[in-house]
């Protein structure tokens, strides 16, 4: 009798352990800000996109072992000029009214120095990509930060509109500030 209390005491104190070793961050629009700058002979765009939702797992504190899946509202996409957010929902470009949304799922952290290595799968247009990007990641009190910068080449997706006229490079940024 005292041996089974004493293993279900255990089992209940290790299972408990494992439920506090995860800890995981809610992402929304408004912590997690996707921005993207297209760039043209003759200047540049930025825009970005309003609405997403998603969450972002970290076991025992340790970063590399952050994953993250975050779906994106395409038809939140806004840009600085409101003719053109109309042309990028477009099947030119995002095709919002066939693919709605968009999705990013972080497969492997990895650290680099002073940075981390993130290597997901980015999904649009139906098409999955393995995507590999410099980020500065950290975990302060109940929050998680991430902070990055990196260029995409939009054609690995089939958005080829305006080739040779609007550069098939686009500065992807991304910031995180999710709370628990």
């Amino acid at each position: 009798m005292l041996r089974c209390l004493f293993a279900t005491t255990l089992l209940a104190a290790i299972s408990l352990t494992a439920i506090a070793a995860d800890t995981k961050y809610t992402l929304t629009g408004e912590n997690t800000h996707i921005t993207f700058v297209g760039k043209k002979p003759d200047g540049k765009h930025t825009g970005g996109f309003k609405k997403l939702t998603g969450s972002a797992i970290i076991v025992d504190g340790k970063i590399e072992s952050l994953k993250a899946e975050v779906t994106i509202d395409t038809d939140s996409l806004y840009s600085d000029d409101a003719k053109l957010t109309g042309h990028l929902k477009s099947p030119d470009f995002f095709d919002v009214k066939n693919h709605p949304t968009a999705t990013f799922k972080i497969t492997k952290v990895e650290k680099a120095d002073k940075i981390y290595t993130v290597t997901g799968e980015l999904t649009l247009l139906g098409k999955t990509k393995t995507v590999t990007f410099p980020a500065s990641i950290a975990t302060t009190g109940d929050a998680v930060l991430v902070s990055t910068s990196f260029p995409i080449d939009r054609t690995l997706w089939g958005m080829t509109y305006g080739k040779g006229k609007i550069e098939d490079k686009v500065e992807l940024t991304i910031k995180v500030t999710a709370k628990k």
